[in-house]
């Protein structure tokens, strides 16, 4: 693999929005499914889904972010920072991505908000994926051969090793990009904390070990089924409890050779 430290991707947007949105989706080498629901559905809502096709579709790049609060405010921030990932987003290193949307954030381009986000890139000839995060979430990740749940993040041990691309923590940033290898069929799901904050009767929230208990009772077959039933276990949680926040689930499988 060439060395792509300081070269730029040719990306182009499949999807990405703030808006509700309900849709099966296909990347090279990836299906999944989206489903987002704003708090105030005619005012859009603060989670920002963003995917794109890059390098003559030898490259996926998923973000989803989570702008603070809701309604019109975090909206018109959410739109703002898809303008950046659109911007950005072809930069080879995620981690420099993450700084310059931090940057932009510091700078004034984006004023008074501040968001979480994760940021994937899948290479499709190596089945290789690069994970980002910024105060985000951890993804619940399957491992279809061993029927297993493991949560993606960085003391993962499953990390890899890969040849030529500039991994670790860059300079004067808290960022870091790690890889992993994605075995066939595996399952990601990304997720905002209006999910994990879910609150049920009692009070109580949801948080990520219950969603991950919840995706473990889950027969995993294709993503949107899968998405489907999570969300259906969510609301169970949830019973008579009303929602409390912009809610944004994103399935993604990797396909079998």
């Amino acid at each position: 693999m060439a060395d792509h430290s300081h070269s730029r991707l040719a990306c182009f947007e499949q999807w990405g929005g703030n808006r509700k949105t309900e849709i099966p989706v296909e990347l090279p080498g990836l299906m999944g499914w989206i489903y987002s629901v704003p708090l105030e559905p005619d005012a859009g809502g603060g989670d920002v889904h963003y995917l794109s096709v890059c390098s003559h579709g030898m490259v996926s790049r998923i973000a989803l972010a989570d702008v603070s609060g809701h309604g019109p405010s975090a909206s018109a921030v959410a739109e703002k920072l898809r303008g950046l990932l659109r911007a950005h987003t072809d930069n080879w290193d995620q981690s420099v991505l993450m700084r310059e949307l931090s940057d932009a954030f510091h700078e004034g381009q984006v004023r008074g908000q501040f968001a979480t986000a994760t940021v994937l890139g899948f290479y499709v000839e190596t089945s290789e994926l690069l994970f980002t995060n910024a105060g985000h979430p951890p993804a619940l990740w399957y491992r279809a051969k061993e029927k297993t749940w493991d949560l993606l993040q960085e003391s993962t041990r499953f990390a890899q090793t890969v040849e030529n691309l500039p991994l670790g923590v860059i300079a004067g940033t808290n960022y870091s990009q790690t890889a992993v290898r994605l075995g066939p069929n595996d399952l990601l799901v990304l997720y905002t904390d209006g999910i994990t904050e879910t609150l049920n009767d009692a009070g109580q929230q949801l948080e990520v070990d219950g969603l991950l208990d919840l995706a473990r009772r889950i027969n995993v077959e294709e993503p949107v089924g899968f998405g489907k039933a999570l969300l259906a276990g969510v609301q169970t949680y949830r019973g008579a409890a009303r929602r409390r926040d912009d809610e944004t689930v994103v399935v993604l499988q990797r396909q079998a050779s």
